[in-house]
């Protein structure tokens, strides 16, 4: 048993060591985040952040996170790191966001943006890749957002992904492959998934090259092969003449068999486009390019939102290659906090409840002496008479 787990542990240690964490952010050492995290000035309105883990939790520091702390207000605030392109490569976005306010209308979403984004002017303009979380207002509205840029435009996913709408922390978590899949998972559980050019409605670049270079390869051939077409129909048998001169005749055409069915643009009879002699050429241009959910310089992450009752948190937040890394970092963080958040909350609630009841019982209490000594009042006050 115990070289069982020294096993498990090398593996898990093996997948630490060959994952890439491009950002990851806890909380931990208290204060110290205002160094890392920077508060957009674009906006003087723009709204506050502290550190908080909240009314309840299930651990006091590790629950710690960014918390909203203003009613009806903008926030803005992000923080860099490395650039990398994700380019075929996997690339998982996750963090925890708790509405301990019971969200009635606002953003509990993040943002990932190039790395030449202006941190202190940061502000619903600002351009950027992703767009990922919950978006809750009222009860038309409650989704998880997954937007991406392509081709200077926002795309939103066709799909409506429902998002958790209760008082508790959720993990959120999205997965971007090579192969143009997705996968978006809610407290470690797949909810949705599929790919990008179905549930987006866009075509990959692949495809748009592959196609526009065949077109440009049959232009072509089109040119091409009437030259090809009148090479096939000569004459082998046939012998240049002995007072040809080549230096001055130029190259010996040879007899045709036949003249040829192909002319002036008509295809000819009996061939398919596709037995031509000379071979297709592929384009590869588009090796060069950004495909759908490929990014060339993400350098930062951020929230850029609008809440009307203020409390949020957000904690957790990473960004990596490494599907495995994220779902172990998930559940040593929201999967050891999770349980004991819910018991806090109940016991909280259970309080709540006896203090309400015995509320109750002195103001019951309190009607039934103002009542007795009411009467007491009239009684005396009836003698007096």
């Amino acid at each position: 048993m115990a070289v069982a787990r020294v096993a498990l542990w090398a593996i898990y240690l093996l997948r630490v060591v060959l994952a890439t964490v491009y950002f990851q952010e806890e909380f931990l050492d208290g204060e110290r985040w205002r160094n890392r995290w920077v508060q957009s000035t674009n906006d003087s309105q723009f709204g506050h952040f502290r550190l908080s883990s909240g009314k309840f939790y299930g651990h006091k520091e590790k629950d710690k996170g960014l918390q909203t702390t203003q009613n009806g207000r903008f926030y803005a605030i992000s923080a860099r790191f490395k650039p990398f392109s994700n380019k075929g490569k996997t690339l998982v976005i996750q963090y925890t966001v708790k509405h301990e306010q019971k969200m009635d209308c606002g953003g509990g979403y993040i943002k990932v943006f190039p790395a030449d984004v202006d941190q202190k002017n940061l502000n619903g303009k600002s351009q950027y890749y992703i767009m990922f979380g919950p978006d809750i207002c009222g009860f038309d509205i409650t989704k998880i957002h997954v937007i991406l840029h392509f081709k200077n435009q926002y795309h939103s996913n066709k799909k409506s992904i429902r998002c958790k709408v209760d008082a508790f922390t959720h993990l959120y978590t999205l997965i971007l492959r090579p192969d143009l899949t997705y996968e978006v998972k809610v407290d470690g559980q797949s909810i949705e998934s599929g790919s990008v050019e179905y549930d987006w409605n866009l075509t990959s670049l692949k495809k748009m090259e592959k196609s526009s270079a065949g077109s440009k390869d049959w232009d072509q051939a089109i040119d091409s092969k009437t030259q090809d077409w009148e090479k096939h129909f000569l004459d082998a048998s046939a012998s240049k003449p002995s007072d040809w001169n080549s230096e001055l005749d130029g190259d010996w055409p040879g007899p045709m068999l036949q003249k040829p069915p192909y002319q002036d643009g008509l295809k000819a009879e009996g061939i398919e486009k596709d037995m031509w002699l000379h071979p297709k050429m592929r384009n590869a241009n588009y090796l060069t390019e950004y495909d759908l959910s490929e990014f060339e310089n993400i350098g930062a992450i951020g929230l850029e939102l609008w809440q009307v009752r203020s409390g949020t948190i957000f904690d957790n937040f990473l960004i990596t290659d490494d599907e495995e890394y994220a779902e172990n970092f998930g559940k040593a963080t929201w999967g050891e906090t999770t349980g004991p958040e819910r018991e806090m909350d109940a016991i909280q609630a259970k309080e709540e409840i006896r203090k309400a009841r015995e509320e109750d019982e002195q103001e019951l209490m309190a009607g039934k002496f103002d009542s007795r000594q009411n009467f007491l009042n009239r009684f005396y006050r009836r003698d007096e008479l």
